[in-house]
């Protein structure tokens, strides 16, 4: 029998000598560890991977199948020392594809949650969730790549902000509104005022001059949502700070909308801007949003009325 814990370590520092993050695959597999234990099993079987990997009974499956992968690459590992060791084959707990419906924010709830955040009483705290809010909603970034700027990702000349180390580890480069640019300077005054020895090169900071942490974000977050009367009467979704990407990617369509442009041209610069490398991620930030298939229909039923 091989020491199981000592095949996980060997494992991740293996896999993590390729390059690999591995961040959840030490807590996930030293959980299957002493879920073998605990059924007085000394080798992986299938029978116990997938009878682990479908908990919690009410997670989504998507949830029992990244457990399930996780293991099976351990397991195929594993079994090069341990022949008795069984690996999962493939199809099991098959991931469905699934994605929580988002809040669409209307322009005026973005402008009530940013006002909720300049009431907060520590200045450098409100400062701080202002600006985050109206980053992520005026650049569609995802919150992690939000938390993760630091001072020397912006390019104040060129406008450009580097999203480094995002989604598959891949870089791009955002472009910022000169009125975001503004917000970020005038946020930079405020921190170095109260904050001007951080402990971070974080563009974002903490009361005590640390990067955000995400959790905790989520957890204000959802305080100053209820403080600006979200979610809106009629709306069973609650808002997210996740969701701004959505109104990211909306505002811009309807803005390329009114401006006379071909859409379907332009939504290959909305995937680079949000950092889709399936133009189909984008399409779903998209769809079924009344705002947009009304401009849709309407320019549809104008460019009907100019045909001879």
């Amino acid at each position: 029998m091989t020491d199981l814990q000592t095949a996980v370590d060997d494992y991740i520092a293996l896999r993590r000598s390729l390059g690999f993050k591995l961040a959840a695959h030490p807590r996930l597999l030293g959980d299957f560890v002493a879920y073998l234990e605990a059924a007085g099993a000394e080798t992986v079987t299938t029978e116990l991977a997938v009878s682990w990997a479908a908990r919690p009974p009410d997670a989504n499956p998507a949830w029992w199948s990244q457990r399930l992968g996780v293991l099976r690459g351990f397991a195929a590992h594993l079994r090069a020392f341990d022949p008795a060791t069984e690996v999962p084959p493939r199809g099991l707990l098959p991931r469905r594809s699934w994605r929580p419906t988002p809040y669409v924010y209307l322009p005026e709830e973005i402008t009530a949650l940013m006002a909720a955040a300049r009431c907060m009483a520590d200045p450098l705290r409100a400062a701080t969730f202002e600006t985050l809010i109206g980053l992520i909603a005026s650049c569609g970034l995802r919150p992690g790549e939000a938390l993760g700027l630091d001072d020397d990702d912006i390019d104040w000349d060129d406008g450009l902000l580097a999203i480094r180390n995002a989604k598959f580890n891949k870089h791009r480069q955002v472009p910022a509104h000169p009125s975001t640019l503004a917000a970020l300077a005038a946020y930079t005054d405020v921190r170095h005022r109260y904050c001007p020895r951080p402990s971070s090169p974080t563009l974002l900071v903490s009361k005590t001059g640390t990067r955000l942490i995400h959790t905790r974000v989520d957890g204000t977050f959802a305080v100053l949502a209820a403080r600006a009367g979200l979610p809106r009467p009629g709306t069973p979704r609650r808002p997210r700070l996740h969701d701004l990407r959505h109104f990211y990617a909306i505002s811009t369509v309807v803005s390329w909308y009114r401006a006379g442009l071909d859409v379907n041209a332009q939504l290959p610069l909305l995937s680079t801007a949000l950092g889709h490398a399936d133009p189909a991620n984008s399409y779903w930030y998209l769809s079924a949003t009344p705002q947009l298939l009304a401009l849709a229909v309407d320019r549809r039923a104008r460019a009907r009325s100019r045909r001879p």
